[in-house]
Parts: C-alpha cells; sequence; structure tokens
C-alpha cells in the first residue's frame, strides 16, 4: 500500500485541494465546535477523509445521495469532493453542525445541499423525496437505522452504513428487523482495500418492496379484489 499522500492524491484526483482545505478546516476547528475528539487530528486522513471518500467505489455514477446524521461532514464531504459527478444532500439535525456544513460547502465551493432536520421526520422525506443511496457513519444500530433511511430510497436503491469491528454481528442480529422495514439481506463490504491501512467496512442493504405489502395484495385479491395483472 502506497503512502497516505498517494492514497489521497489517488481517491480525490483532481479535488485534492479541496480535501487538504477541509483537513485543515477539521484541525482548525473541528475539536473547538464540538464536531471532533482531540485525538482525531493526527489522523484525520487515514480514519476521517480517505476513510469516508473509498465509499464512492459502491456508488454508481451520477446518482442522488443524502448523507444522513452528517455531523462534521463525513462522509457526505469527502463524497463529494472525490466524486462531483453526484449530488449530494446532506442531512443534519443540529443547528451549529448545520451552519458548520454550510460555511465548508461555501468555502470549498462545493455542489452540495444541507438540510436541517432528521432523517425520520416526515417533512424531510418530504423535502428529500426518494434518492438512489443513502450513506451513514457512526448514527445509530443497524436496525434503527434502517427504519429512518430505507423509506429515503427508491426501490432497489441502497443503503450504504459504514461500521466497524461489530458490523457483522450487527447484520446477524438486526436482519430480520431490516426485514420488516423493506431492506434486503445486509451485506458486508470492505472499501479501499489497498488504499488505506485499514479499509472501510460497510454494510450494504438494499431497499425491496416490504414483504407484507406484497402478501397484503395477494390476500385482497384472492377474496374478490380484481388485480390488474389479471385484466
Amino acid at each position: 500500500m502506497g503512502n497516505v499522500e498517494s492514497s489521497a492524491a489517488e481517491v480525490f484526483g483532481v479535488g485534492l485541494a479541496r480535501a487538504e482545505r477541509f483537513a485543515e478546516l477539521l484541525e482548525q476547528h473541528g475539536v473547538e465546535r464540538g464536531l471532533i475528539g482531540p485525538r482525531e487530528v493526527d489522523r484525520l486522513w487515514e480514519r476521517h477523509l480517505l476513510n469516508s471518500a473509498v465509499i464512492g467505489e459502491r456508488i454508481p455514477e451520477g446518482v442522488r445521495v443524502v448523507d444522513v446524521g452528517s455531523g462534521a461532514g463525513l462522509p457526505g464531504i469527502p463524497l463529494a469532493i472525490a466524486r462531483p459527478d453526484l449530488e449530494i444532500t446532506l442531512v443534519e439535525p443540529m443547528a451549529r453542525r448545520v451552519d458548520w456544513l454550510s460555511e465548508v460547502i461555501e468555502e470549498l465551493d462545493l455542489d452540495v445541499r444541507v438540510l436541517r432536520g432528521r432523517a425520520e421526520e416526515k417533512v424531510v422525506r418530504a423535502e428529500i423525496g426518494t434518492v438512489d443511496v443513502v450513506t451513514a457513519r457512526a448514527v445509530a444500530p443497524l436496525a434503527r437505522l434502517a427504519g429512518w433511511c430505507l423509506p429515503l430510497l427508491r426501490e432497489g436503491g441502497m443503503m450504504l452504513a459504514l461500521k466497524g469491528a461489530s458490523a457483522r454481528d450487527e447484520v446477524a442480529r438486526d436482519a430480520t428487523a431490516v426485514a420488516r422495514v423493506g431492506g434486503g439481506t445486509p451485506t458486508v463490504s470492505e472499501c479501499g482495500v489497498g488504499l488505506v491501512e485499514v479499509p472501510t467496512t460497510v454494510v450494504i442493504v438494499e431497499r425491496i418492496r416490504p414483504q407484507a405489502s406484497a402478501q397484503g395484495k395477494r390476500r385482497r385479491n384472492a377474496v374478490g379484489v380484481r388485480s390488474k395483472r389479471t385484466g
């Protein structure tokens, strides 16, 4: 594996200067504004910027992305820098963090939108509609996160939940709960292999048609409600 500098150049490409400026802003203001802990300053690139940006490997070109609970802007800001083809909206409930995100977007001249609110709120869901990909990093356990995020996705869309060492345990524990809210079988993947010392662990959940809804339709058809498919 190359060093952090060469990995950053590969991941961010022409956006490297923007990534460097974002790292500077986090280093200068992140701790005092309660965005990152003091110990994170010395490992911003490996643990935060690159860790976030490499999930772009799993995202198709030109799609709509919502980053839920964006906080300091992770993974949304590094992803936007590395993948300017994406249409990204950051969702964050805390006003002071929304202010920070707005300042960063203006400073870096990024084409990114910030929306104050929570993913589970009706007003937020109405504003966003449905998108192709939802990302989340260190927001909530998998079952709760799926309940918040999957309703934002179109059918066939993906939730990418950045997780740590507990990812497989969460999948084993929460797979049934994920299915109840319309998710497919969660899979665990690694991003950034060969680029970062510790690859980013991502739990991927596809939004599928809820099983209960499909069963309900079959029951209604069975008792004489005419199905459109049968003419």
